[in-house]
């Protein structure tokens, strides 16, 4: 079985999210902006598989769209949480690094697919 780097990342990423949900509803109390942080967290991952089964490369960019607007979001609960001292420097610092990278990672996949996708628009034309 091919070993999919995205899909790895994303579900890793949204366990962590899940236990960091916990951790903040159960030490700090905090349960507003964590549920806000749960949703986008987990739903990266989600889009993720949804567009391993894409019905077309357009599909496949709509979903990763979607995932890549979710990672936004998620970075923007984990900085509002540092921020309002929910999470300390040392929490942060390692989950905003893998939400930044899995940003970066999404990223680098629209812009390749859509290259594709216009390369081939070009090609077609031309013909």
């Amino acid at each position: 079985m091919k070993n999919n780097i995205v899909k790895n990342k994303t579900f890793d990423f949204a366990i962590r999210i899940v236990k960091l949900y916990q951790y903040l509803c159960s030490e700090k109390k905090e349960f507003t902006l964590s549920k806000q942080l749960l949703r986008s967290g987990t739903s990266i991952g989600a889009m993720a598989r949804e567009a391993e089964h894409a019905e077309s490369k357009n599909d496949f960019v709509h979903k990763f769209a979607i995932a890549q607007k979710e990672i936004s979001e998620t970075v923007y609960w984990l900085e509002l949480l540092k921020a309002t001292d929910f999470l300390n420097e040392k929490e942060f610092k390692n989950i905003h690094n893998d939400a930044i990278e899995i940003l970066k990672l999404i990223t680098s996949i629209l812009k390749t697919t859509k290259n594709q996708i216009n390369n081939k628009k070009l090609t077609t034309n031309n013909s």
